[in-house]
């Protein structure tokens, strides 16, 4: 116990090249920082595509795996969360490719408006009708989030929600920027008429303490 808790109060002061290059020098027990410090933007990325909860984490286990597994072929000079959410992505296509289900290829320009998602505090010491009325605005765009294809869906989440450039996400999903450009421009068209008068929503798809902690013992019990 005594361990795991110099781990915990100290992963804020590790860098991300230092902690790989220790757990390929044998100390695999700091795999367990990176897998918490990426399971909200991976819980949110492969969400886009699937939606069935136990299936998710299910995806979002094998490709920590696989990342853990192939950790030597990580290049240092770029950001480990967007190579493990190009294995996440990969890991969900063949998932969906398994249960019979092909994404769509190609995609059609729209008109651009302006990011329309509401922001919200993060700060939850308000009063219950403000709560109330914080958690019903969040349920309404997520379920229109919900509502839009998977490859303008999970575009839309990484740029808006998770904040990746463009770069990053032509990357993570093999396109050029231009076609990232495409999809997250579509998306927030399909967007507009749902959520006209909501701007810069960041407290999406919450992946809370207790499911980042199973997600996260399961993952250190499997490598």
């Amino acid at each position: 116990m005594e361990a795991k808790n110099t781990l915990e109060l100290n992963a804020p002061k590790i860098n991300e090249s230092t902690i790989i290059q220790r757990i390929l020098g044998g100390e695999k027990e700091l795999f367990e920082i990176l897998v918490r410090r990426n399971n909200q933007k991976l819980y949110r990325v492969i969400r886009s595509y699937l939606m069935d909860e136990v299936e998710i984490e299910d995806v979002m286990q094998n490709s920590y795996i696989n990342a853990y597994t192939k950790l030597y072929q990580f290049k240092l000079e770029s950001s480990f969360s967007t190579w493990l959410i190009r294995i996440g992505i990969n890991e969900t296509l063949k998932r969906l490719k398994e249960k019979g289900k092909v994404l769509p290829i190609n995609e059609q320009a729209d008109n651009i408006k302006k990011n329309m998602l509401l922001t919200m505090t993060e700060d939850h010491r308000h009063d219950p009708d403000s709560e109330m009325i914080r958690k019903e605005v969040q349920r309404v765009v997520e379920n229109a989030i919900d509502q839009l294809p998977e490859k303008y869906r999970a575009v839309f989440v990484m740029k808006e929600v998770e904040d990746m450039s463009i770069n990053e996400i032509a990357f993570a999903l093999d396109l050029t920027p231009a076609n990232v450009k495409v999809r997250q421009h579509r998306a927030k068209e399909m967007l507009k008429e749902k959520l006209a008068e909501l701007s810069n929503e960041k407290n999406l798809f919450q992946f809370g303490f207790s499911r980042c902690d199973r997600i996260t013992r399961n993952v250190m019990d499997s490598i």
